[in-house]
């Protein structure tokens, strides 16, 4: 895995061409490799890396969503960019972090456009279809956290198209989900096998698996807009083939050692993160509440004082009898909102029950070592997903194999397993296996069964670090219910904010379309709900 992560410091790009200022012209230096001679297959590595990257870290997932659903908590003091997250209150450098996710997908989408025409042409079909795949994703993430955006008109520069319109998201998801239905048909596992492939190393077999995966997870996303075009897609991906167990999920293994690291975990080892970022009483309360043995796994509390609190090196107690979650929209300024004035506060306190002042979010749990590991995975897209999204579509009627208990308790065996692949304290089978059969799923009701499938999609993808992921279904699905933060001088009128706002460049360098845009959805701010959004 690691020589095909080093071969993306050797890529040269041909032509990238996003929608926005940030694009360059097809490469013509005679030094450079040419259409002609350069292998499509060196692009891919660099795409899934920058795919699966804009996904975590400073991007927006770990400064935004991850405290917005309230998985984790920041007293956002020494931290400040954290009370974007905790508090929807902006920073000096949040235009920045709104925009990574805009800008970074656009060239993976870039690439992807350029790879599949070399691919074309050099006769390699399974790596132009998979191109689609991978630049399908890439947009329908953009336009989840963002709502409408360019397609149709975007990556377009060498046919003259520099401000291209945006798509309506009612538009584009149908699109894309036709779009990707035919790359996945397309898939021949007797033709080209790519190389330099850091997801399957060129198994088509499970790049199917994987695309079908993706067309469920997007086809859940329209429950609540259009459930037939919903239903028919998610039928199509059952029958296709979704992951059949975790070893067929998407999963990027990062290398530290050639700069290719998590950023989730990169933010969490610097020292103010990891003082003042904290896993949300929300979360902590929810794996309390069954004995999740998930939680002596995620959580610990540090050693006493400020020093400790604030060293990485150091590992906390992850008894979890002793696990404490920290309730969010405090701060450490000595005011009304002071975190020594919220409910339940247990006091800057050391292993010994002495004063401690210094640190005095101490007694809250935090994320353990693990999730400071800078070669920890990145989850693209997991087994326990499409298990948990199967499970709501059974229990919506929908024509998917089995039933929502199977599939329910598949969703949280995968989960458990999946938590194990950090490299962390490992949950042993036989206790996955005991508390699956100890939790089932409650079939009660419809409401029941979709309360609980939910609100172990968000616990799920919320562990496996993959924040944005369980924002969005925690928009579409309205679970777990949430009390907003409403904090003064919030950006989002004291409620959870339902989108990331447009990159300030593209009023300056596609305004006219831009404004369309913004006034088609409402305003071009953080609480305009994107199409398919049932909050």
């Amino acid at each position: 895995m690691k020589k095909y992560i080093k071969l993306i410091t050797a890529v040269v790009v041909l032509g990238l061409a996003s929608c926005d200022s940030d694009f360059t012209e097809i490469n013509t230096d005679p030094d450079k490799a040419s259409g002609e001679i350069f292998d499509p297959n060196l692009i891919l590595p660099d795409a899934l890396y920058k795919y699966a990257n804009s996904t975590t870290g400073y991007r927006g997932p770990i400064l935004f969503q991850s405290m917005w659903v309230q998985l984790m908590a920041s007293t956002s003091t020494i931290a400040n960019y954290y009370t974007n997250a905790d508090k929807y209150v902006p920073s000096g450098s949040t235009p920045g972090y709104a925009a990574s996710i805009w800008s970074d997908n656009y060239r993976v989408a870039s690439e992807m456009y350029q790879m599949k025409k070399l691919a074309i042409d050099k006769g390699y079909p399974n790596l132009a279809n998979i191109a689609d795949i991978v630049k399908i994703q890439s947009i329908a993430f953009m336009s989840d956290v963002y709502g409408d955006v360019p397609y149709n008109e975007a990556l377009q520069l060498e046919d003259g198209i520099s401000r291209p319109s945006y798509d309506k998201q009612e538009e584009l998801y149908p699109q894309l989900l036709e779009e990707l239905n035919t790359a996945i048909s397309a898939l021949d596992t007797s033709a080209d096998s790519p190389t330099n492939d850091i997801f399957y190393d060129g198994d088509i077999s499970k790049w199917k698996k994987f695309g079908y995966s993706l067309m469920l997870k997007m086809a859940m996303r329209l429950v609540n807009v259009d459930e037939s075009l919903a239903q028919s897609y998610v039928e199509t991906a059952s029958a296709g083939g979704v992951f059949a167990s975790t070893a067929d999920e998407a999963i990027l293994l990062t290398d530290n050692s050639t700069g290719f690291h998590n950023s989730n975990s990169a933010a969490l080892a610097t020292a103010s993160d990891y003082y003042e970022v904290r896993w949300s009483d929300v979360m902590i309360d929810y794996l309390n509440s069954t004995d999740d043995p998930r939680l002596s796994v995620i959580a610990e509390v540090p050693e006493a004082g400020l020093a400790a609190n604030q060293d990485a090196s150091l590992s906390g107690d992850s008894d979890p009898t002793i696990q404490l979650g920290m309730p969010n929209g405090y701060d450490l300024n000595g005011g009304a909102t002071d975190i020594s004035n919220a409910p339940d506060y247990p006091g800057p306190t050391d292993a010994n029950g002495e004063d401690d002042s210094d640190a005095p979010i101490g007694a809250y749990s935090r994320p353990t070592s693990m999730y400071r590991n800078l070669e920890a995975p990145v989850f693209v897209l997991t087994y326990a997903e499409t298990q948990l999204l199967l499970a709501e579509a059974a229990v919506r009627g929908y024509n998917v194999g089995g039933t929502a208990a199977e599939y329910y308790a598949n969703g949280l065996s995968g989960a458990m397993t999946a938590i194990n692949k950090y490299g962390g304290s490992q949950i042993a089978t036989a206790d996955i296996t005991a508390y699956v059969a100890a939790n089932p799923l409650d079939v009660s009701s419809t409401e029941a069964s979709l309360k609980m499938i939910n609100i172990q999609y968000w616990a799920t993808t919320g562990l496996l670090g993959n924040f944005t992921e369980a924002w969005s279904n925690w928009r579409r699905s309205a679970y777990p219910e949430l009390t907003p933060v409403n904090y003064t001088g919030n950006f989002s009128n004291g409620t959870i904010p339902v989108r990331q706002i447009y990159p300030a460049d593209e009023s300056t360098y596609n305004p006219e379309n831009y404004s369309a845009a913004a006034s088609a959805m409402g305003g071009d701010v953080w609480t305009s709900n994107v199409w398919w959004d049932n909050n």
